[in-house]
C-alpha cells in the first residue's frame, strides 16, 4: 500500500444542486506530466470548513473540526497525517493517523472531508493510496498543456535553426509594364 503526498489544489463550495468538491493534487510531481488530480465530492459545510482552515480564518466559537483538534490535543495525542485509503463507486474512505502520548499510532476511520479539514488545522500531510489514485484520479491537464507547449516551441526552434538563406529566395513576379 504505497502512499503519495497530496496538496489541496482547490475547494469548490457548491450550493443547491451544485456539489462541493475538494481537489487534491499529487505533490511529488509538481510541474510534471505525471501530476494527478483527485476530485472528491464533499458536503458544503465541510467544504467551507476546509476553506476556513486553509485560510486560517477563526471564528468566535470553535467549529467541529477545531473541537476535534482540541480534544486530540487535550488527550495528549497529535495528528501525524491523514490518508485517503479507498474508493468504492463515488464514495471515498479516509483515516486519521494519530500518535498517542506513549508513541503508538492509532488509525481512526473518517470521511475524507473531515480528515482534510482536520489536516489543514493541524498542518499535517495529506496522503492518498496509489490504488485510490489509479481508480479515481484524473491527469492534471495543465501539465499536459505545458508539455505540448514546450514541444511546439522546440519544433519551432528547430525549424528556425535549420533555415538557410536559400529558403528565402522567392522568385519575383513579373509586373506588367516593366
Amino acid at each position: 500500500m504505497a502512499l503519495r503526498r497530496m496538496n489541496i489544489e482547490g475547494v469548490i463550495v457548491g450550493e443547491g444542486p451544485i456539489a462541493s468538491l475538494v481537489i487534491l493534487r499529487t505533490a511529488d510531481s509538481l510541474g510534471s506530466t505525471e501530476s494527478l488530480q483527485l476530485p472528491i465530492r464533499i458536503g458544503s459545510v465541510e467544504a467551507t470548513s476546509i476553506t476556513m482552515g486553509v485560510g486560517g480564518r477563526s471564528t468566535n466559537r470553535p467549529l467541529t473540526h477545531d473541537l476535534l483538534r482540541s480534544v486530540i490535543e487535550a488527550l495528549g495525542a497529535k495528528v501525524d497525517s491523514v490518508r485517503i485509503t479507498a474508493v468504492e463507486g463515488t464514495t471515498f474512505f479516509a483515516q486519521i493517523d494519530l500518535i498517542t502520548s506513549d508513541g503508538q499510532h492509532v488509525l481512526v476511520d473518517s470521511r475524507p472531508s473531515d480528515a482534510i479539514a482536520l489536516a489543514v488545522r493541524t498542518d499535517v500531510t495529506i496522503l492518498a493510496e496509489d490504488s485510490v489514485l489509479s481508480t479515481a484520479a484524473l491527469p492534471d491537464f495543465r501539465g499536459v498543456e505545458e508539455t505540448e507547449r514546450r514541444h511546439e516551441l522546440e519544433e519551432f526552434h528547430n525549424f528556425v535553426e535549420n533555415l538557410s538563406p536559400e529558403d528565402f529566395n522567392v522568385p519575383h513576379a513579373e509586373q506588367d509594364g516593366e
